[in-house]
């Protein structure tokens, strides 16, 4: 019994000393922030307003620029599709699956628990009618043929608890 209140007492001690520098540092960053917008402030003000215009002007050019030539390579980048595939993952693992297989019963009733390569799906894991393989949707997106088989026939399963 002696060495649970000796646990408990470490991981209160270390949980006070994290709360501690968290606060600290925060106070820190927060007063750093306030002054680095005073400095800004200052030195808008000096600025005349053609240069500041001239800046947001440049500034927008360049974002634009940056987006239209990054924009067809962003959308191919296996990285970038795996992080979003990897983010709703996680946001699926702690969503509450009943209230999700909930939303989703009225989209079953007008498939007839059936789905098709093509069709709109949202949270949902779905078996191929060929070969049985086993496709889970982690977010709202078009149904893909089978990547085992090719198949484009589909059911809906229920999530596991």
């Amino acid at each position: 019994m002696n060495s649970k209140n000796s646990v408990f007492q470490d991981l209160y001690q270390a949980l006070v000393t994290w709360a501690e520098d968290v606060n600290q540092h925060e106070i820190t960053d927060i007063v750093e922030g306030v002054e680095q917008s005073k400095l800004y402030l200052k030195a808008a003000e000096e600025l005349p307003e053609e240069k500041v215009k001239q800046f947001v002007d440049n500034l927008r050019f360049d974002l634009k620029e940056f987006i239209t030539q990054n924009e067809a390579q962003a959308k191919h980048s296996l990285y970038l599709g795996l992080l979003n595939e990897s983010f709703w993952q996680n946001m699926q693992s702690i969503t509450d699956k009943s209230q999700v297989e909930w939303s989703e019963l009225d989209d079953d009733f007008k498939h007839h628990g059936e789905y098709k390569s093509g069709d709109f799906i949202g949270f949902g894991l779905l078996e191929c009618q060929n070969c049985k393989e086993k496709i889970t949707y982690n977010h709202a997106s078009d149904v893909a043929d089978c990547f085992a088989c090719g198949g484009g026939t589909f059911i809906r399963l229920p999530f596991s608890p």
